[in-house]
């Protein structure tokens, strides 16, 4: 058993010396006895269309930026956003606090909005992504290519009076058609517009479950139930009215046909 441990403890001896000794040839820059020409460390990565488009460095850095973007080009480029709204105005008209939770509101609103911007996906798909693997366009091209679904989509639901807006504050000239219009514009434009528009669905939902609010407190107040707060009457009562008219086929139906 002796043998055995002070066997163990000289090979464990002669790691860290070796480990120590590699450390320092490291810290110190040795060079070998025999330098030969050792290959570039830098890997070279090209996008099709792009020959020499950089090292991998800046295209990680490239492809995490634009990771990052991804939910702002979501919220502000997309439906994601009425359709989030609504949901919180529903929620709240029913005078439920977290039923639904934040993040079953959010995957329904992120499924519904890749539902509506399938087409759009589509269009982007065989315009700029599959002539860019082909080598058919620079990335730039593609790029641009691939904005102009977006564009028309954005378009087709922006208010005339945000992009004036808009357009009033860039200092651009006013453009002959909706096409001339920049993304500088168009995106702000479309994100206000959005906004409107859950506001407004959102305002519609509240009257029928403020009407219930009214009636329980009146009655409430009436027969001098002044200690029974109103909201533990009327919350089981807009619940039953929003499942008995089947509330959710109602509503998200309503909101695809917004966007048709």
């Amino acid at each position: 058993m002796k043998d055995i441990l002070s066997r163990g403890l000289k090979m464990a001896a002669v790691s860290v010396l070796l480990c120590c000794s590699v450390l320092a040839v490291a810290a110190t820059g040795a060079k070998p006895t025999h330098p030969a020409a050792a290959p570039s460390n830098e890997i070279r990565i090209s996008l099709p269309g792009a020959p020499n488009s950089g090292s991998l460095s800046w295209t990680i850095v490239v492809l995490l930026t634009f990771l990052t973007l991804i939910p702002s080009l979501l919220l502000c480029m997309t439906p994601f956003a009425r359709l989030l709204i609504v949901f919180h105005f529903l929620r709240q008209a029913l005078g439920l606090q977290t039923t639904p939770t934040n993040q079953t509101l959010i995957g329904l609103a992120l499924v519904l909005t890749f539902f509506l911007m399938q087409p759009v996906g589509a269009s982007i798909l065989d315009q700029a992504v599959v002539p860019l693997e082909q080598g058919k366009l620079s990335a730039m091209d593609a790029l641009q290519r691939g904005s102009m679904p977006v564009r028309t989509f954005m378009l087709h639901y922006v208010r005339e009076k945000d992009v004036a807006l808009f357009i009033d504050l860039a200092k651009e000239p006013r453009p002959r058609n909706p096409e001339d219009l920049s993304m500088r514009v168009v995106v702000p434009a479309y994100i206000l517009s959005e906004l409107k528009a859950g506001f407004q669905i959102g305002a519609v939902l509240f009257l029928p479950f403020m009407v219930i609010d009214m009636v329980v407190a009146s009655i409430t107040t009436s027969v001098g139930m002044l200690q029974l707060p109103p909201v533990v009457i009327s919350t089981p009562l807009k619940l039953l009215l929003f499942v008995m008219v089947d509330g959710w086929d109602l509503l998200v139906g309503s909101l695809m046909r917004s966007f048709s």
